[in-house]
């Protein structure tokens, strides 16, 4: 399978820094030159524009070899005003990238953490830049000449590459402690309706009878527990030219629970070509082009996979919704209360409408 297309290669999309969230590039030079054994001299910054939490920057040099080919490097630190470090906490993400990188190979290679806030005033990371295409745009698979098949392979890979996550036992890469798998699934609907409750404002929609309905049809049982990625999406996945699966970025929720809360919080994303207008058009992605597998194939896959039996799915799909609404409606918020003044946090409250009405549209037809 052939995927080429520059205009989505990781980088080509970096822009200059935002206003309010420039880095100290003098500060940063001189800092990372001695880690990093180079003079970076000609020492580039700028900014994923991607993203509604952490900040991510691509650092690059001209090599030293001489050649034009450049050396790049990516760097995670906090939002700007960030007061909750457990919110955004740099070296536990770094950690889990330093404990999964030699059993797993999409996950990026950290490089080195950084907790002397002289340098940035917060904590972050570098780590190495993942070379490859990320899927952004809804015209991606046309635009890159990949017919039906290619497509559907292409899907199939990506969630083949979270069921090689969810196989992995946490305790043999040491993350066994990274989260708190008994109870992990009641925690998270409690701690999710609470979050939303806390985040509403007079705009969005009443979550209630959903929150309910999650309450009631929680899963008896877990499988056993395993690392979660808990932010699984097309445009997190870097692909090599010829479509293999090289890169899983962003990793800042990762923990350990239940793999079913993992997959149903990804397919949360995905909009399949049978689903009603009004929540195809708010996908940002090329999930329900000709080829694309359906929410219950992708399922039916995994399930082979894994060997885990996916029963209460309905379930799990409302709460990948749900916590989707809950994670716009928190950006909202934000916005709202003149906590950013980015113009794209506007757009989440009609995002957050739009999957009310999935979930109601879901639990209406569901057998559980």
């Amino acid at each position: 399978m052939h995927i080429a297309d520059p205009v989505d290669h990781v980088g080509a999309d970096a822009v200059v820094m935002r206003a309010g969230e420039e880095l100290d590039i003098d500060t940063l030079r001189d800092y990372l030159a001695p880690v990093l054994d180079e003079p970076l001299t000609d020492l580039r910054i700028r900014q994923f524009p991607h993203g509604f939490s952490n900040l991510t920057y691509l650092l690059s040099v001209t090599s030293s070899s001489g050649s034009s080919r450049e050396r790049r490097w990516v760097l995670r630190r906090p939002p700007f005003g960030n007061r909750v470090k457990s919110a955004h906490d740099m070296g536990r993400e770094f950690r889990v990238l330093q404990a999964l990188q030699p059993v797993f190979s999409p996950a990026p290679r950290p490089l080195h953490f950084c907790d002397d806030h002289a340098v940035l005033g917060c904590d972050f990371y570098l780590m190495s830049c993942t070379e490859g295409i990320i899927v952004r745009s809804r015209e991606h698979p046309a635009r890159n000449r990949l017919d039906p098949s290619q497509v559907r392979q292409q899907f199939f890979v990506m969630f083949d590459g979270l069921a090689q996550l969810h196989s992995i036992d946490p305790a043999t890469v040491g993350l066994e402690s990274l989260g708190r798998p008994q109870g992990y699934v009641e925690r998270q609907v409690e701690g999710w309706c609470r979050r939303y409750r806390m985040a509403a404002t007079p705009d969005a929609p009443d979550f209630e009878v959903i929150m309910r309905w999650l309450d009631d049809h929680k899963p008896a049982s877990s499988p056993a527990a395993r690392i979660l990625h808990n932010d699984f999406k097309l445009d997190n996945v870097v692909w090599s030219e010829d479509g293999a699966l090289v890169g899983i970025l962003d990793w800042e929720m990762a923990t350990v629970g239940d793999p079913l809360l993992d997959l149903g919080c990804a397919l949360g994303y995905w909009a399949e070509a049978t689903d009603p207008e009004f929540y195809r058009d708010v996908c940002a992605m090329p999930t329900d082009v000709p080829g694309a597998p359906t929410r219950a194939e992708i399922v039916a896959r995994f399930s082979e996979q894994t060997g885990l039996k996916v029963d209460c799915f309905d379930f799990y799909l409302c709460f990948g919704m749900f916590r989707l609404a809950v994670i716009a409606q928190q950006i909202y918020y934000r916005y709202c209360h003149g906590l950013t003044n980015d113009a794209r946090f506007v757009r989440m409250i009609s995002k957050v409408s739009t999957l009310h009405g999935m979930c109601e549209r879901l639990i209406a037809r569901s057998d559980l």
